[in-house]
């Protein structure tokens, strides 16, 4: 008899994301992003996108790097995040209580097996928008900022790990995390996989570390409307000169239609429309890309550019 699916895990709930260059990350994030500030915390300043229904889904903090602070999932309940406690536990993984916060009640922290930090918690603070920023349809969180890129809400996120198939079998494990997309190289090797705890086809990536330096973060993602929206989207980071890195083009794997910049900070941050693809299906079975098909690059052939393999925060002495 198959074991029951673990459903105990909702969604990402936010990342933050360390900056050397807070003025000019807050800069970026409210006025090319298009992003608001919804409170402030000691070194960290908080934001949303306009239909992001928790408080905020972005905390950038200053520091004196680059990189991946924390990535933070909601559970479904307060049980369900008593269960995945027990089982990050039961599996020998420290988990710390964090609080001081703004948003989130009770909040656990661990590391993966790369050193990443993640954070469970269940409750929550949602996003009451002021007189002037209330929207004329109730049924979503905040009126159109109409402001840079205009993003929507949080999408996905990326980290580099040196054991790839170690960190997925420890979230398939612990948490109940199904991976819809891998892929595997010639020599057996995981070189990504990609998680998701709900419809979405996934909530987090991880992908090879190019240097085998552990804890390193490769991007995060927020969501737009539409391809329009990100090609006009391209056109705002040209007229603002922010740095493209590659894109706007299709991915193969997962579909998504993209475009990565990076921050003043230093970290690459995407913008993309994941269409309508969702995994409906409560028995989807992994889908397992070869070395030799991701060779050919993305969906149209776009040749995936050097720097998307070698390139995260923070950086490396002399190489990025």
């Amino acid at each position: 008899m198959e074991e029951e699916p673990i459903l105990d895990i909702a969604h990402l709930g936010h990342v933050e994301l360390l900056t050397p260059k807070p003025e000019e990350s807050l800069r970026f994030f409210r006025h090319v992003m298009g992003m608001s500030v919804s409170g402030e915390r000691g070194g960290s300043v908080y934001l949303r996108g306009w239909d992001d229904y928790e408080r905020y889904s972005l905390q950038l903090t200053a520091s004196d790097t680059s990189g991946l602070g924390h990535a933070a999932l909601r559970t479904r309940s307060a049980p369900a995040l008593e269960r995945r406690l027990a089982a990050l536990r039961a599996a020998g993984v420290e988990v710390w209580r964090h609080d001081g916060e703004l948003g989130p009640g009770p909040a656990w922290r661990f590391r993966d097996p790369d050193g990443h930090v993640f954070e469970l918690y269940w409750e929550t603070e949602w996003y009451e928008a002021p007189a002037d920023r209330r929207p004329s349809l109730k049924n979503q969180a905040e009126r159109y900022p109409a402001r840079g890129v205009n993003v929507r809400r949080i999408d996905h996120f990326n980290c580099l790990a040196v054991d790839v198939r170690g960190c997925r079998e420890f979230f398939e494990r612990t948490l109940g995390l199904r991976c819809s997309e891998r892929i595997e190289l010639d020599s057996g090797e995981e070189a990504g996989m990609w998680l998701t705890s709900n419809n979405k086809s996934y909530d987090f990536a991880f992908t090879k570390e190019a240097h085998g330096v552990a804890g390193r973060f490769h991007h995060v993602t927020f969501a737009l409307d539409s391809r329009e929206a990100v090609l006009q989207a391209a056109d705002t980071f040209l007229e603002a000169g922010v740095p493209i890195e590659t894109g706007p083009h299709k991915h193969a794997v997962q579909q998504t239609f993209f475009l990565y910049v990076f921050e003043p900070g230093g970290n690459r941050v995407e913008v993309a429309h994941a269409g309508a693809r969702l995994i409906l299906a409560p028995d989807w079975k992994t889908i397992t890309w070869t070395e030799a098909e991701r060779r050919k690059g993305q969906a149209w052939g776009l040749k995936t550019i050097e720097s998307f393999h070698t390139r995260g925060t923070p950086p490396l002495p002399g190489r990025g």
